[in-house]
């Protein structure tokens, strides 16, 4: 059974977090100033199990959906995922399995992600800049500890492999030219993502974005490109390749070209509530019905009930206004 929601989008993603902690503080994220020592993160008992995920999964797949992506939080700070990828990997009707990860410990996990079942990894990256990577991160982290784990992807066939850089101004964007030059022709795929007023801790201003449009047209100058149609409906990113045959590019545009008219992601959190927008400022517990042991069609007519009510477009409302609403943590929901 297939599920649309009010502006008759159907359900085809799911984003499952499998953690709130991470081993960076990027800015735009889990700013230092919020998360530090003293913040108190999920204890382990209020995470869903692997087997509750699995199971939650399976369902969803029985919706519609038809990609899982594994976040977080890092996810690859959650002990054993590999068993955890291995039990989505079977999930029939499934047809795409992918992580997000900052890379950190990619290259010591890539090969057993890869046997488990994953199929690919996105991996983020702001800057080749040392400095500016080492002040975006919030640790000082040596970007080339993220350059290893890319290449290990590489190498265990976690392919194509897509690289996000999200761009603010004054910030990282006078090097986007250099990341460009590093993955053209790699067969890796690039994507910039505006600067988001995601969660309530990153201080987002408007005047700190960077329009795709001034992007592409900075790219563009360079290395000239043309678009090409979306992989699968739905896909949040439009897609650019260049002229000479070098590969492609990818843009997210949610704050100046918002694609809310097609979005059909769901959300599920690391404590098990269902999220139905990036910038939701509430979610739907799901755990604790999973854990009072109703049966699976009782969480397939919550889910229902869910989808079937949905009719969020934040980013097609955004405004002045809109900026003061409460919003999940990105680190809550994987982004």
């Amino acid at each position: 059974m297939a599920l649309t929601d009010r502006l008759n989008r159907p359900l085809k993603d799911l984003r499952i977090s499998v953690t709130d902690r991470c081993n960076l503080r990027c800015t735009y994220c889990m700013p230092s100033e919020v998360f530090g020592p003293d913040y108190a993160f999920l204890q382990r008992d209020e995470l869903l199990t692997y087997e509750e995920i699995t199971r939650l999964a399976r369902l969803f797949v029985e919706r519609g959906v038809e990609k899982i992506r594994i976040t977080g939080g890092e996810p690859l700070l959650r002990k054993e995922l590999p068993q955890l990828i291995q039990g989505l990997a079977q999930l029939a009707g499934l047809r795409d399995l992918t992580l997000t990860t900052n890379g950190l410990l990619l290259a010591s996990q890539a090969e057993a992600l890869r046997a488990a079942g994953l199929n690919r990894v996105t991996v983020s990256l702001d800057s080749l800049d040392p400095r500016v990577f080492a002040q975006m991160n919030g640790r000082g982290v040596d970007l080339n500890r993220v350059l290893a784990g890319i290449e290990a992807a590489q190498k265990a066939g976690l392919a194509p492999i897509k690289v996000n850089c999200v761009v603010q101004k004054g910030v990282n964007d006078q090097g986007l030219l250099p990341l460009v030059e590093q993955f053209r022709g790699s067969g890796i795929i690039l994507r910039f993502i505006e600067y988001m007023d995601v969660g309530n801790s990153n201080g987002w201003k408007l005047d700190q974005v960077v329009a795709g449009r001034q992007i592409l047209a900075e790219i563009g100058e360079k290395f000239p490109i043309e678009p090409i149609n979306a992989g699968y409906p739905g896909e949040v990113a439009t897609r650019w390749r260049f002229l000479d045959g070098q590969g492609e590019i990818g843009l997210i545009t949610s704050v100046s070209s918002p694609f809310c008219q097609a979005c059909t992601r769901a959300r599920l959190s690391s404590e098990g509530r269902l999220y139905t927008c990036l910038f939701a400022s509430a979610g739907f517990d799901l755990r604790a019905p999973l854990r009072s042991g109703v049966q699976d069609e009782q969480i397939l007519a919550m889910l229902d009930e869910v989808w079937e009510s949905r009719e969020d477009r934040y980013s097609e409302i955004r405004s002045q206004e809109t900026t003061d609403w409460p919003r999940v943590e990105m680190s809550r929901i994987g982004g």
